[in-house]
């Protein structure tokens, strides 16, 4: 009887590797979209620390270069905050132009594997 069953007990064991193998490819192609996702987002966080940095060491020599120019601090400063102030308000103003979805295309490609197909 067991010859008889044979074929059953192939198909069952074919279609729970089928299943294992699924399962291993879903885990390695999460494992991948997470750590591209990490990099991308330490990379950002990384270079907003550095530009951040820089606009302070840039205000501050402004202020003193401003200051020693016309004899007051307080005003370099303030013209400097004015200046940075509108510039943070032409970003505010063109954020959907500058930073247009920057992680979707990352997420698409990643979570439904588009390079994978086109190689195949």
């Amino acid at each position: 009887m067991s010859h008889f069953t044979q074929p059953a007990e192939d198909l069952s064991r074919k279609a729970r590797e089928y299943v294992d193998l699924r399962v291993d490819e879903v885990k390695l192609s999460a494992a991948k979209g997470l750590s591209v996702s990490l990099s991308k987002l330490s990379g950002m966080i990384l270079i907003l620390g550095l530009a951040t940095v820089f606009v302070l060491v840039l205000s501050f020599g402004l202020i003193i270069l401003v200051g020693e120019l016309i004899g007051s601090y307080a005003w370099a400063a303030l013209g400097t905050a004015a200046l940075l102030g509108v510039a943070l308000w032409i970003l505010i103003r063109k954020r959907e132009i500058l930073f247009r979805d920057t992680f979707v295309p990352l997420f698409v490609g990643l979570f439904f594997n588009q390079d994978d197909e086109t190689k195949e």
